[in-house]
């Protein structure tokens, strides 16, 4: 199995490492305090095509292969969890359309959804419903050329600023996906505050009352919108949040290290203390391990393998899990300070937990994990 870097994964590496140490990391603890992401980033993300990471260059996007996505995640996971958060989404969405959208409807939006001129968002989670998807409450009644969209939508992320959203509602045939432009009559959207974490990935709740969807904005067909379309969407979702658990993991670790080589307790340095030694370690090995399994998720999508579905729920499930302990024992190296909103392991701490929830729990994980080993045995 070969999943080495290659000379275009390490450039981009390179050039990420540049712009998130220069864009994002200087401002993230400004962002997470006002709870929101200024459009100056969002138009730099576009500019380096970050947004169109997942796009065909037919439709102006990058269209980077899966080791790179990786890296990209990672790296702006590390500066980031909120602006990795807009790319998981905002890609998301452009997958939906790419996959199951007519020639239309990916003519219309994917090539302003690369550029950056239109957001995209992900809206399947309901006040009702979470893990169990097939629950959705949200109705659409066909009338005409068009289908009357009724309910509500929660836990949205970027709700605040996005511009189309792919939206699931129950039809007679069961769950479906739909295209809807977030400026459309009857759609109305509630901002979330004060969060536990990732503050400023703008999260919100969207009401739909009797909202117009065209049925050329139908993504797949009737009753299709979970078993191809969410799916589509949501193996993405995961792997990109593993990426980015890797990154944040990251963090944690290289601001530990740092801390505890210029800390002094007791004439001697943080470092120098066997227990501290310990904490590093199980960092370090963590990190590696939870890289090559998104490494290896990433491989396996290039091949087209179908394990790769297998392969991401581990790599989602052991680095969000891997994460919360790592943020946890790097508040702990940072002793009082650590709890202090003047170090950045205190926001890195209150973002690490809401990854072990969005796109799947670590006990759906551990469910979907566990039933697909017994059929193989």
């Amino acid at each position: 199995m070969e999943f080495l870097l290659k000379e275009n994964n390490i450039k981009l590496q390179e050039s990420l490492k540049h712009f998130v140490e220069n864009q994002i990391i200087p401002f993230a603890d400004i962002w997470d305090k006002e709870q929101k992401l200024p459009k100056t980033i969002v138009n730099k993300l576009a500019a380096k095509g970050y947004l169109g990471a997942t796009i065909s260059k037919t439709y102006g996007g990058t269209e980077m292969d899966n080791l790179s996505l990786a890296i990209l995640n990672e790296e702006i996971g590390k500066g980031c969890s909120a602006t990795r958060s807009l790319l998981t989404v905002h890609g998301m969405c452009s997958l939906a359309i790419s996959r199951w959208g007519s020639k239309e409807i990916k003519e219309f939006y994917l090539p302003q959804m690369s550029s950056g001129k239109l957001i995209g968002a992900f809206a399947l989670t309901e006040p009702n419903v979470g893990s169990n998807a097939k629950g959705v409450e949200t109705t659409a009644e066909p009338d005409g050329d068009y289908y009357i969209l009724n309910g509500r939508k929660k836990w949205i992320t970027m709700a605040q600023i996005a511009d189309v959203f792919v939206v699931y509602a129950r039809c007679d045939e069961g769950v479906t996906a739909f295209i809807v432009d977030g400026n459309s009559q009857g759609v109305t959207i509630k901002p979330m505050f004060d969060l536990l974490g990732v503050r400023a990935s703008m999260i919100g709740e969207i009401s739909f009352e009797n909202c117009r969807v065209p049925k050329k904005n139908l993504l797949a067909k009737e009753g299709f919108g979970l078993s191809h379309v969410a799916l589509t969407c949501l193996d993405y979702g995961r792997f990109s949040i593993a990426c980015g658990c890797v990154g944040v993991s990251q963090a944690c670790y290289e601001e530990s290290i740092k801390y505890s080589k210029s800390r002094k307790q007791f004439d001697n340095y943080l470092k120098d203390n066997q227990l501290i030694q310990k904490m590093i370690t199980e960092m370090t090995v963590k990190i590696n391990a939870a890289r090559l399994l998104c490494y290896k998720a990433a491989y396996l999508k290039e091949i087209n393998d179908p394990d790769s579905i297998m392969e991401t729920w581990q790599a989602k499930y052991f680095s969000s899990k891997i994460l919360t302990k790592i943020a946890e024992d790097s508040v702990q190296i940072h002793g009082g300070n650590g709890i202090s909103p003047e170090y950045k392991v205190a926001r890195l701490y209150r973002d690490s937990k809401l990854n072990e929830i969005i796109e799947g729990t670590s006990q759906v994980h551990e469910m979907l994990i566990a039933k697909s080993v017994y059929r193989f045995y």
